[in-house]
């Protein structure tokens, strides 16, 4: 990891004035928020430019009027009642996980709950939701881990190329699947997301922009966020017992407070399009800003912004924080919040309601710690 001295960002914590942030896209555009964090080698590019990678602005970080209309296709495949019916399927997958689980702790007396329940239930749900394959799951989380790392962390020169590569592997499987999916003969009733955005216009790179960020953030953070709840059950520090949250109400309680304190997305980067103000202060056009969404286990650097205690431990609001905050806010909000939502309280309740009374194995184990992703990398769970 290389070492950052010095804060890059105007970092913002106060609620009020991120939301303000996030709904004055005109004057604090997204055009930073895919953008590597540690810029990428000469050698890093030209391996990307090898797989013809690309990530022309479609979604995430698009600020042209395009937005409005490629979103709108996109929530097509997330609208509450598709959500909604996706219910029975996310418990069975969570209960078939969960009873695996169960199976392995009392073969082996310990079991890591991220690999076990919280990895691949949401890729499941993810890709069946946009009608697209399910395949290659286990390449598919480690391209997605690692391009987190690419795009924002902080590697050094060796890693960079590393994740380079896999990058490129990913958007070359990418590509294919998009191809693939544009390509496929047509199902009176159905399609996939590739394919209606094909038909809305879009070219093949601009689909692999999009697909390339989605296939990670509809999946992984997900699977970060259950990471992060079922270790705080386990270590019991936050008011609900590991055997409580098998109700759904308790499951719910723990999901919101984790989501309102440090949920797997805890800052988004936005830049000053022009000159501005915020809250009577001058913003240069170019600054680039961090927006805290909820807290945070700090940040590599020292100079003046303030960090977690322990590493532990989130950062604390100055005020009280909406759990919706979690998802961003305005025209570029999470698309899958209800979602990712419903899939952390499932998981919660089947993993608690299967694997009854066990003690927290490790209680420190090594956390992602992104520029704007965390989670603990493991959860393991032992018998009593």
């Amino acid at each position: 990891m290389s070492t950052v001295t010095t804060c890059p960002y105007k970092v913002l914590r106060d609620p009020d004035s991120v939301r303000e942030v996030l709904h004055r896209p005109d004057d604090f555009s997204p055009a930073n928020a895919l953008l590597a964090v540690t810029p990428l080698s000469g050698q890093a590019l030209r391996i990307l430019q090898k797989a013809r990678f690309a990530l022309p602005p479609v979604l995430a970080s698009n600020h042209s009027p395009s937005h409005a209309a490629i979103r709108k296709v996109v929530a097509g495949f997330f609208t509450p009642a598709k959500v909604a019916a996706m219910e029975p399927r996310i418990r069975q997958l969570s209960r078939e996980s969960a009873t695996a689980a169960a199976q392995l702790l009392r073969s082996v007396g310990n079991v890591d709950l991220v690999q076990a329940v919280a990895a691949y239930p949401p890729a499941v749900i993810m890709l069946e939701m946009l009608g697209l394959p399910v395949r290659d799951l286990p390449q598919l989380k480690a391209w997605s881990l690692d391009s987190l790392e690419l795009f924002w962390g902080w590697p050094d020169p060796a890693r960079q190329l590393e994740l380079a590569h896999t990058a490129a592997d990913f958007y070359t499987w990418l590509r294919e699947l998009v191809l693939e999916s544009v390509e496929a003969p047509l199902v009176p009733g159905t399609t996939n997301l590739f394919r209606a955005l094909a038909d809305h216009g879009l070219s093949t790179p601009e689909i692999c922009s999009l697909g390339y960020f989605l296939l990670i953030a509809g999946q992984e953070t997900t699977t970060q966020l259950i990471s992060t709840t079922l270790f705080r059950l386990a270590e019991g520090s936050r008011g609900i017992s590991w055997d409580e949250a098998s109700s759904s109400a308790k499951a719910r309680e723990i999901v919101r407070h984790v989501l309102a304190t440090e949920s797997s997305v805890p800052t988004w980067r936005r830049v000053a399009a022009r000159d501005t103000e915020l809250n009577g202060e001058h913003i240069p056009a170019g600054e680039e800003i961090l927006v805290e969404l909820t807290g945070n286990h700090g940040f590599p650097w020292a100079a003046g912004v303030d960090t977690a205690e322990s590493a532990g431990e989130s950062t604390d609001h100055p005020g009280p924080t909406p759990y919706g905050l979690a998802f961003g806010s305005g025209i570029h909000r999470c698309l899958g919040a209800k979602l990712a939502e419903l899939e952390t309280v499932v998981v919660v309740q089947e993993t608690t309601a299967a694997l009854k009374g066990v003690r927290l194995g490790n209680p420190n184990p090594e956390w992602l710690r992104l520029l704007s992703f965390q989670a603990p990398r493991t959860v393991r769970v032992a018998l009593p």
